[in-house]
């Protein structure tokens, strides 16, 4: 009778673990089930992971918070301005330092209203909720997984638009805005460590050969952030040397 109402239940006749848990996290979502054991890790969190160096979750959450205050206040700032250049177009704004430090320049151009309506209303929204995720996770809060991948998603697409945006500043408009490039520092940092944890806690597929590969980019997540910064330094310093020349 024991043993049958063992089976009735789904455990395995040797009283093993069916491994549901590790499933979620590392078959179905992220490690197609093959190997689980060996490449899992349990952290202090009680979740497995990929990497024995995992993101702390509170620690992520402050980056968001610290992220989203700033990126926030950035983007609301450039609001205020651009509303003012509409209202008199003979405006400076107080972020139009030099020649190359020109909000002013930025703002009337076809780029900085991709969508019809000013680039910085994006920001607006999306740092209001990068700020209340990261409250979340500094409260002790474990989100949705689904919460996780949408956030995933949506910052790789901001990150993908900020790209794109460097490239048109640089190359086209050929001008800099200072409140532009504080969005700039805070989408780096938060790109790669929201990539760095969702690859560690099996929330993107990893199929077993790329296993290594992402498993060096959780581990190295703080190189590739100072050597995005340290790209970005380069090629703004390139860019602009023939200004920055004048002044030394």
């Amino acid at each position: 009778m024991a043993g049958t109402t063992q089976q009735a239940h789904g455990a395995p006749e040797d009283g093993s673990d069916d491994g549901s848990g590790a499933d979620d996290a590392f078959g179905a979502d992220g490690f197609e089930g093959d190997g689980f054991e060996a490449d899992g890790l349990e952290g202090e969190d009680g979740e497995r992971h990929l990497s024995a160096l995992p993101v702390p979750p509170r620690r992520r959450g402050l980056l968001l918070v610290v992220g989203g205050v700033l990126g926030f206040a950035a983007a609301f700032t450039l609001t205020v301005e651009r509303i003012q250049l509409l209202v008199d177009p003979s405006y400076v704004p107080s972020c139009s330092i030099n020649p190359v430090l020109s909000c002013g320049s930025v703002m009337v151009t076809e780029q900085a209203r991709v969508f019809g309506f000013p680039n910085p209303l994006i920001g607006i929204a999306a740092f209001a909720v990068s700020l209340t995720l990261g409250l979340l996770l500094v409260s002790g809060t474990r989100l949705p997984r689904w919460v996780e991948r949408g956030y995933l998603l949506g910052t790789t697409l901001g990150a993908v638009f900020v790209g794109w945006l460097v490239a048109q500043s640089l190359y086209s408009i050929h001008a800099l805005c200072p409140y532009c490039v504080l969005v700039w520092a805070v989408v780096v940092p938060t790109f790669w460590t929201t990539l760095a944890d969702a690859l560690d806690r099996g929330l993107l597929p990893v199929p077993r050969p790329l296993r290594g590969a992402a498993r060096a980019l959780v581990e190295f997540r703080l190189l590739l952030v100072v050597l995005t910064f340290a790209a970005l330094v380069a090629m703004v310093g390139v860019r602009f040397w023939s200004y920055w020349s004048t002044l030394l």
